[in-house]
């Protein structure tokens, strides 16, 4: 079957292929051999994979399993069939290997090509192609590979149809279908050729959705009659036509195609006739109408394949013509198109049934249309039509694939797979049912794997398809039986059979999910078949064949009778199957047996039986048969046979009995008819007596069953288990009790002996075929049976199964005292219940305290600043956020703007609490004279006072207390001076209905809720303090939950899981049912007793302490008590004249506000304030705003008149308490009096007639607002909560203790760590998500605002507008003149933002200094824990021991002999193993390496040719020397064969190496190698055979000793690499090249402290990235123009780099020492890591570099240095052009003197060297002697001048400049702006220790705005 994947052109991979490119890879796990797997990829359309590119290489590595070798499309070429091809290895197809993949290139072109997993996935050849390995196919896109008798599925997606681009047919390569291949690859191929097919496979399959092309000969020709022939299809997906005219006309293969219809008998009065969409006409116009019906007789049947049968039934006509559609009719087409006509041509005459050749309809793909004319007796001419579809043409020739064909066709043109798959399954069943077996192999395989497709989607497998599907398998099994192998493709039937079993497989897994129907009979007749197909021709005693599906295993094998003795068991990778192990059979059922026994296993993983038992192991069956299939009974044996059944894994359940006293267990058996073993341990061997009762305590005299320890038998097991039969056992299901008593002497009481006790329930049972139920008669429960394997002893074969349960953890309460006497031995579960009730003790003290300090918060707070005559009520609920610093220590100030006015700015402040807590909702309740009207904003600021006078404020709500009416105001906003906006007054607008149910509000509202107080963790932490449910009664909650929660979690704990149960796969986490189970069972136990715990605390009504008679009495003393208060507090401030003032004038000054005009100049000197006159400004104005709003009824002025009387009437009672005595002048009191009195008597005059009470409109529905019936439970409800509190905690936690003494230790700690890991995941992880999904669904979809109307009321209740005096009077608070009442002026808020931002800077260049100190501090610490300074002394120590009896010129003899002494000596020291004086270990062995130059390498000058014969040049990486050699550096011999190593070049990256730098050149890491070996011996005479055979001649340039050592005193390894060079003229230079390098970090508390300085060393640089981010997303491109900022960019990425060579170096160091440790007589290479380890030293010394540059930065805050660096920045020009001065004249003098002496003297050898020794003449190193000892005259000239020109006169101007620049700096220097912040960071510290700084200038430091300044 061609299948691709989804890209593109409407192609689509099945599940199990993965898509890459253009093609569809499937990963086979099968062993098959090379051809198998070539026929296996040819059936479904494809072939070997082929790997053109890297990619493709890549993909098939990720996806293929590492340890098997896999077969790919590799073979030899062939040539003389079609393609040109060139010899050697290509791809299957013919092409050239242009990408490879060779571990090494082949010698010999023959053989098969595969993966090898053991060389890093390269390729391999092998000649033995009968191997089996894995293998992947590749199945291209679009593109179909089909033999000869087989067929092609070609399929588009289900909008699109087929279109064939190329059709071969024939053979072009000898690669593909060989397995019908008889003869010899390379016989007889010029006879075939290639060609084209695309007219036939065109008619047959454009146009379809689906199309099933048949490769067959007689249809196409033989183009290779001798090898065979196979078909190519190329095809593309196109979308479905929407014009039903068939444009294609015939080509030459079509023409003729009608000719025997068109030559009919025709007659000068034949009818003609054209069809023009639904009505027919003559060619004379005259119109026939419909009356005849075609019928087909055939369709139906497999016949259709070869004719079509029509006929027109018994009609009585005189003439009959029949026409069929003429498709080839190109002219009739072109005249058609614009009409709908159609030609139809005459075929058959007088005829009521015709026969229609349907090779003749083939010529043109389509439909056909079929058109009768009858002509009645009467003459009139009636007709009629039917269509031949175009499916019934192309339907295979064997009729049973014909008929799954057909049924494949019905599936594909419709979306309701599913329901028609029980159909199809059905229709199948029936057509193998009712055909004869199949024949062909090829057949078997294409309905085994049809069968698989329709069955693997086990989800919708219903019952009838399930039965339908084993049908199925029953019938294909028989086929696959019955076909005669000697002629049959073994490979494919081997395919099917596997199919076969995995079809059964996908079945059994959907009936275990709903057994509703029997299927166990065809899977049984179905594997059986399967099975002898599997020991068909198959040898005695060889390996088993073996089938395996998910959850299917089947067995077989022939042996010989005397190996019928073994166990056998069925190998699986997935499960462990049951193992049945036979006693002798000789004397019973194989007593007369001569020939082979069939031995045939069959093991189900689900039981397939719908009836019976439910059976929780496998079932397993195991039958003997004869080699003809004939069964030989075994049963009733004198021997058992022993079957061992796996059952899931579980922990055990064991308890631990103390046998110091009598002990019992509980065991509770849930299941009749159930074996229960007891296995029992002892500490000891030692006898015991127990005694088992049912439903009691067992006793001597009433027990069920008893037994004495220990047994007879060979095993401790066996002695000490006990096998209880379900006979046994007196009740079937229920509770027993078992009693352990040692059997002691005489005078002992008791024994200090221990003993666990297992115990498991099992049954053995078979299934007893006749009378279709499972058995338990002659099977028993054996001894071995343990958790995991049920032991079953039998005496028949048949299936068998094992059904057990296992015990629910359940503990005895009765015995607590024996548990608790295990304490001293398992405290563990005891002490840890202990710790959460101390716990909960020490929380619930802390809760208490915290709801003490509730309680104040829940008030009203009535504003000590309202008006005492203001009578309108607003309440304001204000809610601070939760954000930091979200709490203010400011006077926080309101002023609320309505359509009739504004009311005054109110101080919001409580003195008996503290307001505007982080997160807190605070309650005020203000006044005014009069409504304000609608709201429409308000107003809030404070005074920026305090040490956090920050304030973020959430929202606002507004309601008016004589409405009702409610307003929302949405702030989320900061009022500070340096955050957010950096305001400190802001006006807020009131909300829309849109604002409040807006998402962002809604959730972020729903959120705080529920964790403030919804979340009963949280919000024992966060709770409201106006919540009824306190922080106690939470901690009680959560105690209880905790404890309960741990009682079901421990009662579940190690439950067994079925291995059967369907299970969820999610990554790394499986779920299965059983857990999913257990999870709601807990929860069931857990969730309502608390749910309601929570419910009555949280509903329960606070209780009323007091009664009303209590309360009224209280209220009138607190009544006297408040007017004693007041007459004392009148008394106490002694009413004056000056208060009197104060009072009018705040009262003027309200009344200006109120009427919105202007105040009235006030005295603010009160001594020089006078009454009578400030009493006449009040009369005026009230004269003036009476004039104004006269004619204006609905003005504010006639509601505030009834204020403003008010308060003259309280000023008359002042005035009238102050007395004459209170005035200073005689006479002013009466005066006072009147004028206060006829200003009284204006305002009542002045009251409008017609004004209404400014209450009286409060509907009677807010006054009487209907409370709901139900308000909670009564008070004394709580108490029922507290005792459900302290019984569902004492006895949880009781019993929880329980268990964990019962468990053991281990044990229990184990289930502390797991329920300790489940609550915190289910704390801070679970329960948070689901609050946040809550709060996005209410947001999304609820949408309501919570409302505390009820809280309100109840508060409200409360408390009082105000309070009242003697006679009446109220005094007044509020003091007007207070500054905050306004607004700071806008220069005080500049002035506040620049002081808060120089404190902000200046905390940030603090912060700064330090975490820069920090960061260098761990920079330092990991950059020299890298380094040790032992490793110093190590290499100085390795070096001079072996640079003894070095020259510094050696010949080839010198060499050798320093090889022979030093190197030897050194390397072989005193101690094996050890060099020089053992302190060092060799690691591995050492190695001696050459470079050499190619012969003849350089060119001889002309002249000089006849005097010298050659030449070779110095060293140089194109004159290597890179070939192989015979000893003596002779040219290989071809005929050898071999090349011995010593002489044959390695590279580099062999040898694992590195270039090396030496004096005189670079050196590659290759070259020519020795290895020394381990021993002294070995060693000196591979030296003398290198001495002997020349190893060491005039084409050496160099020779490298290579080793390494391991000195474990100081934890180093050295890389140790000594170097002898060779320069031309023939002398050796000695050099050396040691490395160091820690690859074991050491232990100790210092490498913790390094480890933990990395770790904090990265989180600083991942600060400095958070900080570097910020300032890169605010300067944007300007960032990169700052040095200093490039510099912390730097350091950050070479930080990471650092990290990365850490690494780097770790894991290549773990290689190596992998590598030597697999190797340890060979030469380990550490060269990776020390690369590594040198990188990362650079990269640390860098890093240290340019952190200390940064110091410099920092230094900046210092005056001094910042003058310096000023200079440097001014004198930058001039210094720039002397420094290009000055490098021009050293590099003069460099390349003069390198000119000059670098032929004779050392230092001036290069011009490096030249140019650092004049460099070092500038400081006066330099050696004068060795100048003026080569050139006396010439040398002291250039010296000189050099001094006098560069020293005396170049760089003293260049110090002059930077003087004159540092002059200029420092007459003009400017101080940076961080000097303030330095200035102001000094005097903060110093204002620390109490001593203050001196200003310079008065204006140079500004004072911050504090608390003082108000």
């Amino acid at each position: 079957m061609a299948c691709g994947q989804a890209a593109t052109g409407g192609h689509s991979c099945p599940e199990h292929q993965q898509s890459f490119q253009s093609s569809c890879y499937e990963f086979v796990g099968l062993q098959r051999s090379f051809l198998s797997a070539q026929a296996w990829c040819e059936w479904g359309g494809g072939h070997l994979a082929f790997i053109r590119n890297d990619e493709t290489q890549q993909f098939l590595q990720k996806h293929m399993q590492p340890e098997q070798n896999w077969w790919i499309g590799l073979a030899p070429s062939f040539d003389n069939i079609t393609l040109d091809t060139k010899g050697g290895i290509n791809w299957l197809d013919g092409s050239d290997v242009i990408y490879s993949n060779w571990i090494s290139k082949p010698v010999l072109e023959t053989g098969c090509g595969y993966i090898s997993t053991d060389s890093n996935s390269h390729w391999k050849m092998t000649s033995d192609c009968d191997k089996e390995f894995y293998f992947m196919c590749e199945f291209e896109l679009g593109r179909s590979l089909s033999c000869v008798n087989h067929s092609t599925f070609l399929k588009c997606d289900s909008d699109q149809v087929i279109e064939i681009q190329r059709s071969f047919f024939g053979r072009r390569t000898p690669h593909y279908c060989r397995n019908d291949i008889s003869t010899s690859l390379t016989s007889s191929q010029d006879q075939c050729s290639w060609d084209s097919v695309l007219d036939l496979v065109s008619e047959r399959c454009n146009g379809q959705q689906v199309c099933l092309a048949m490769t067959d000969a007689s249809s196409f020709g033989e183009p290779c009659p001798t090898l065979g022939s196979y078909l190519v299809v190329e095809y593309n997906c196109k979308y479905k036509a929407s014009s039903i005219i068939d444009r294609r006309s015939a080509d030459d293969s079509g023409k003729g195609a009608f000719d025997d219809r068109r030559n009919a008998e025709t007659d000068s009065g034949e009818l003609k006739i054209k069809r023009c969409s639904n009505t027919m006409v003559t060619s004379t116009g005259t119109s026939i109408v419909s009356g005849v019906t075609i019928t087909c007789l055939n369709c139906d049947t497999a016949s259709v394949a070869e004719k079509v049968k029509l006929s027109i039934g018994n009609k009585d006509c005189k003439k009959v013509y029949w026409y069929l559609e003429d498709k080839l009719d190109s002219d009739a087409l072109n005249g058609c198109l614009g009409t709908g006509l159609k030609t139809m041509n005459l075929f058959k005459k007088d005829k009521n049934t015709v026969d229609i050749k349907t090779s003749k309809l083939r010529v043109v793909q389509g439909d056909y249309l079929v058109e009768v004319v009858c002509k009645e007796q009467d003459g009139t001419l009636v007709f009629g039509s039917t269509t031949i579809l175009a499916y019934l043409l192309n339907r295979p020739s064997n009729p049973l694939l014909s008929i799954i064909s057909d049924l494949l066709i019905e599936m594909k043109d419709t979306d309701q797979v599913t329901e028609l798959r029980e159909q199809l399954l059905s229709n199948i069943c029936v057509a193998l049912t009712n055909s004869s077996l199949i024949e062909q192999d090829r057949d078997v395989l294409m309905v085994a794997n049809a069968m698989k497709n329709l069955v693997e989607l086990e989800t919708e497998v219903n019952s009838g398809a399930q039965v339908e599907g084993g049908c199925i398998v029953e019938s294909i099994s028989y086929s696959l039986a019955s076909i005669d192998l000697s002629t049959a493709n073994m490979s494919e039937l081997g395919d099917a059979a596997q199919l076969i079993v995995e079809s059964a497989s996908h079945i059994l897994q959907a009936f275990d999910s709903k057994k509703e129907k029997n299927i166990a009979s065809y899977f049984v007749n179905g594997l059986d078949a399967v099975q002898s197909f599997m020991l068909a021709n198959k040898t005695p005693d060889m390996e088993p064949a073996i089938i395996t599906a998910p959850h299917i295993s089947i067995y077989a094998n022939r042996l010989s009778p005397q190996h019928i003795k073994q166990a056998f068991t069925i190998p699986d990778v997935n499960v462990t199957s049951a193992t049945f192990s036979l006693p002798n059979l000789s004397s019973n059922a194989l007593a007369n047996i001569i020939q082979p026994v069939d031995v045939r296993m069959t093991n189900f993983l689900i039981d397939p039986w719908r009836d019976g038992l439910t059976l929780n192991s496998h079932v397993s069956g195991f039958s003997l048969t004869t080699p003809d299939g004939q069964s030989l009974p075994v049963e009733d044996l004198p021997l058992e046979i022993e079957i061992l059944i796996p059952r899931p894994q579980a922990d055990l359940n064991s308890t631990v009995l103390d046998l110091s006293s009598y002990s019992t267990m509980a065991i509770n058996i849930t299941s009749q008819n159930t074996t229960l073993v007891l296995k029992l341990e002892p500490s000891e061997e030692l006898p015991l007596v127990l005694l088992l009762g049912y439903q009691d305590y067992p006793s001597d005299s009433n027990y069920v069953a008893k037994v004495t320890f220990p047994l007879e038998a060979n095993s401790l097991v066996e002695r000490y288990t006990w096998i209880l039969k379900p006979s046994e056992l007196a009740g079937d299901e229920g509770l027993y009790y078992l009693l352990v008593r040692p059997i002691v002497g005489p005078g002992v009481k008791s024994v200090n002996a221990s003993l666990t006790i297992t115990s498991i329930t099992a049954q053995c049972i078979f299934w007893k075929q006749h009378k279709s139920e499972w058995n338990d008669s002659n099977c028993r429960v054996g001894p071995n049976t343990t958790a995991s394997v049920t032991q079953c002893l039998c005496n028949h074969l048949t299936f068998f199964g094992s059904s057990f349960f296992v015990m629910p953890n359940t503990v005895d309460p009765s015995k607590s005292a024996e548990l608790f006497s295990n304490f001293a031995q398992n405290p563990v579960v005891v002490c840890f219940i202990g710790a959460i009730f101390l716990a909960y003790i020490l929380a619930a003290i802390w809760a208490r305290r915290k709801d003490l300090q509730d309680k104040v918060k829940v008030k009203v707070t009535v504003l000590e600043d309202n008006d005492p005559f203001a009578e309108y009520r607003y309440l304001l609920k204000i809610s601070t956020g939760h954000r930091i610093g979200a709490s203010p220590s400011s006077r926080v100030v309101v002023m609320i703007q309505g359509t009739e006015g504004v009311c005054e700015p109110h101080h919001l402040t409580d003195p008996e609490k503290t307001v505007f807590e982080r997160g807190a909702v605070d309650l005020f309740l203000l006044t005014t004279p009069y409504s304000l009207g609608e709201l429409q904003s308000i107003s809030l600021w404070h005074d920026n006072s305090g040490d956090h006078p920050a304030w973020y404020v959430n929202s606002v709500m507004v309601q008016d207390m004589e409405t009702g009416e409610k307003r929302h105001f949405l702030c989320s906003a900061w009022l500070a001076a340096d955050i957010d906006e950096c305001t400190i007054e802001r006006t807020f607008p009131v909300a829309t209905d849109a604002d409040l149910k807006g998402f962002t509000n809604l959730f972020f509202m729903k959120t705080t809720t529920d964790f403030c107080d919804g979340h009963i963790w949280y919000s024992v932490v966060s709770r409201p303090p106006s919540s009824n449910f306190t922080r106690v009664q939470r901690v009680s909650c959560c105690f209880s939950v905790l404890l309960c929660t741990m009682l079901t979690s421990i009662m579940f704990y190690g439950i067994p899981t079925d291995p059967s149960d369907q299970s969820m796969d999610m990554g790394q986490i499986e779920l299965t049912w059983s857990q999913v189970m257990i999870g709601i069972q807990s929860s069931i136990i857990v969730f309502p007793v608390n749910l309601l715990i929570v419910g009555i605390f949280r509903q329960s009504r606070p209780r009323e302490k007091k009664t009303k008679q209590k309360e009224k009495k209280k209220s009138k003393s607190q009544k006297a008590e408040k007017e004693k208060a007041f007459s004392s507090d009148l008394d106490k401030n002694n009413i004056t004249a000056e208060f009197l003032i104060k009072d009018i004038q705040r009262i003027i000054y309200l009344f200006a506000n109120a009427m919105r005009c202007s105040v009235p100049k006030l005295e603010k000197n009160l001594e020089k304030a006078d009454i009578n006159m400030l009493l006449s400004e009040l009369h005026e104005l009230i004269e003036q705003q009476h004039s104004t709003h006269a004619n204006d009824p609905s003005s504010v002025y006639w509601i505030y008149t009834h204020h403003l009387l008010k308060q003259l009437q309280n000023m008359e009672g002042e005035v009238r308490l102050l007395g004459p005595s209170g005035f200073s002048r005689p006479g002013s009191y009466s005066q006072v009096l009147l004028q206060v009195q006829n200003i009284k008597r204006v305002l009542e005059g002045h009251i409008y007639a017609g004004s209404f009470d400014q209450h009286s409109h409060i509907s009677s529905t807010t006054k009487d607002k209907k409370k709901s019936c139900w308000n909670g439970f009564p008070w004394w409800f709580v108490y029922v909560g507290w005792l459900l509190v302290a019984g569902t905690s004492v006895v949880s936690g009781y019993f929880t203790m329980l268990y964990g003494l019962k468990y053991g230790k281990d044990r229990s700690i184990n289930w502390i760590i797991s329920i300790a890991m489940s609550f915190t995941e289910s704390l801070f992880f679970t329960q948070p998500v689901k609050v946040i999904c809550f709060a996005i669904f209410f947001a999304l979809v609820v949408k309501n605002i919570n409302s505390d109307d009820d809280l309100v009321d109840s508060l409200l209740k409360k408390k009082a507008t105000h309070s009242e005096g003697p006679d009446g009077l109220r005094l007044a608070k509020r003091d007007c003149m207070r500054s905050y009442y306004k607004p700071p002026p806008l220069s005080d808020i500049e002035k506040i933002k620049r002081n808060l931002a120089k404190q902000r800077k200046a905390r940030g260049l603090i912060v700064e200094i330090l975490v820069f100190l920090g960061f260098l501090w761990m920079l330092l610490v990991v950059a020299y824990g890298q380094r040790d300074s032992n490793a110093y002394y190590l290499t100085q120590h390795i070096r001079q021991s072996f640079e003894q009896d070095v020259s510094e010129s050696m010949n080839y003899n010198d060499v050798f002999n320093w090889a022979n002494h030093i190197i030897l000596k050194n390397l072989f020291g005193e101690y094996p193993g050890f060099i020089t004086d053992g302190n060092s270990k060799c690691v591995g062995s050492a190695r001696l390496r050459q470079v050499r130059v190619k012969r003849d390498s350089c060119k001889i000058a002309k002249p000089m040719r006849d005097s010298v014969p050659d030449c070779n040049a110095p060293y140089s990486w194109d004159d290597e020397d890179m070939g192989s050699y015979d000893p003596d550096w002779q040219e290989p011999n071809s005929a050898n064969g071999s090349v011995d190593t010593v002489w044959s070049y390695q590279s580099q990256s062999e040898l694992r190496g590195y270039p090396v730098w030496g004096d005189i050149a670079l050196y590659r890491g290759g070259g020519y190698v020795v290895d020394l070996g381990a021993d002294k011996e070995n060693a000196s005479r591979k030296l003398q055979y290198l001495f002997d055979s020349t190893w060491l001649d005039m084409f050496t340039r160099a020779i490298f000793v290579e080793f390494t050592v391991y000195n474990a005193n100081v934890n180093l390894f050295c890389l140790v690499t000594l170097m002898l060079e060779r320069t031309a003229v023939g002398a050796f230079q000695y050099r050396s090249v040691i490395q160091s390098v820690r690859v074991y970090q050491s232990t100790g508390g210092f490498q913790s402290f390094l480890i933990a300085s990395q770790v904090f060393y990265f989180l600083f640089v991942c600060y400095y990235m958070f900080v570097q981010g910020k300032l890169m997303k605010k300067q944007k491109w300007a960032y990169f123009k700052n040095k200093w900022n490039l510099l912390d960019l730097f350091i950050i990425i070479l930080s990471w780099t650092t990290l990365s060579a850490i690494i780097k170096r770790t894991v290549l160091g773990d290689r190596d020492i992998t590598y030597y440790q697999n190797n340890k007589d060979q030469f380990p290479s550490f060269q990776d890591t020390a690369l590594a380890d040198a990188t990362l030293g650079y990269l640390l010394a860098f890093l240290v570099l340019l952190a200390s540059v940064k110091l410099w930065h920092l230094l900046r805050l210092n005056p001094k240095l910042h003058l310096i660096t000023a200079s440097l920045q001014r004198a930058w020009k001039d210094i720039s052009s002397f420094i290009t001065v000055i490098g021009i004249v050293f590099v003069a003098y460099s390349l003069a003197c390198n000119l000059i002496f670098g032929w004779k003297l050392y230092s001036y050898r290069s011009f490096l060297d030249a140019f650092k020794t004049i460099f070092n003449l500038q400081f006066g190193l330099f050696n004068y002697d060795e100048v003026l000892d080569s050139n006396p005259v010439l040398g002291a000239l250039i010296i000189t001048s050099c001094v006098i020109f560069l020293t005396f006169v170049i760089l003293t101007l260049f110090v002059s400049v930077i003087l004159e620049a540092f002059s200029e700096e420092q007459e003009n220097h400017q101080p940076s702006e961080e000097q303030e912040y330095v200035d102001l960071i000094i005097t903060k510290f110093l204002g620390l220790f109490g001593i203050k700084c001196k200003k310079k200038k008065a204006d140079d430091t500004e004072c911050l705005l504090t608390d003082d300044t108000h």
